[in-house]
């Protein structure tokens, strides 16, 4: 069906019909796919991310429309792996979010029961780290908190046993070593590096993601943040490929994954959840 860009398949099955956007993230997208591949060229290779209203002026689509694509893209940039980490892996963690003190009072009131307070880690969301030394690959997770139930079975669903794990002085990792591993810390009320003991390649990706999240994105809601450190983590992790190569990556991604906007706005069964 030439005059719809659609094609039909001569095996008989449920769907018989499809264009070149079925089984991917542009799948019943009603925009080009000239606008699609731009916009996956500008959020795989914009060093800071780049904003839905940057990808609106650029293509001529609505903020809306542009937020929802860069979701779709992010999908495709997913960071599941079997593989796991190993030889010395760098773990650490960060808070994202604005401070309390400087939320609408209103917003206080909901996450604090009307209690205004003040912490510096208040209202934040928690966001681990594990940096392969070797490679010099990073991989990111959204967690509940930094107790040392989520902290240890983080490292242990993505570093093989054996490893060498430096961190800092955070609690959670005490008993890493029960679980198989070599475990040295530094503590940063002291110094911040004893010879190879540190954390720096994480505080190195850190200072990106903040710089991405704060000066481009602004405000991050605790549900997509695991997305968006997907992505800065894809865009770190091939830093050093030239635009063209990271752009044949991404597209290559795009198969078999599909969110749609109810999903995406957590009006339907599948939704992300939120981090408590």
């Amino acid at each position: 069906m030439e005059n719809y860009n659609r094609w039909h398949c001569r095996q008989k099955h449920q769907a018989p019909q499809f264009t070149l956007k079925t089984a991917t993230i542009f799948e019943d997208s009603p925009i080009s796919l000239d606008k699609w591949l731009t916009a996956m060229w500008q959020v795989v290779n914009c060093k800071n991310g780049v904003s839905s209203y940057e990808v609106h002026r650029a293509i001529g689509v609505t903020q809306k429309t542009a937020w929802f694509m860069d979701h779709r893209i992010r999908l495709a940039l997913g960071m599941d792996t079997p593989e796991k980490m190993s030889g010395t892996v760098e773990a650490d963690e960060t808070f994202v979010g604005g401070k309390v003190k400087n939320m609408h009072f209103d917003k206080q009131t909901r996450m604090r029961m009307g209690k205004k307070r003040t912490g510096g880690f208040e209202g934040k969301a928690v966001v681990m780290g594990l940096l392969e030394r070797n490679t010099r690959k990073a991989r990111v997770k959204v967690l509940p908190n930094t107790r040392q139930f989520h902290i240890r079975t983080n490292i242990i669903g993505n570093v093989e046993k054996g490893s060498m794990i430096y961190s800092d002085a955070l609690k959670s990792y005490e008993n890493v070593e029960v679980d198989g591993f070599a475990h040295e810390f530094i503590d940063h009320t002291e110094a911040y590096v004893r010879g190879a003991v540190h954390t720096n390649g994480l505080e190195n990706f850190w200072s990106l993601l903040k710089r991405a999240i704060k000066g481009t994105y602004v405000s991050v809601e605790p549900f997509h943040l695991q997305r968006y450190c997907d992505e800065q983590a894809w865009r770190y992790n091939n830093r050093k490929m030239t635009d063209g190569e990271r752009f044949s990556l991404a597209v290559s991604g795009i198969l078999g994954k599909r969110i749609t906007f109810d999903e995406l706005t957590g009006k339907t069964a599948g939704s992300p959840p939120t981090i408590n």
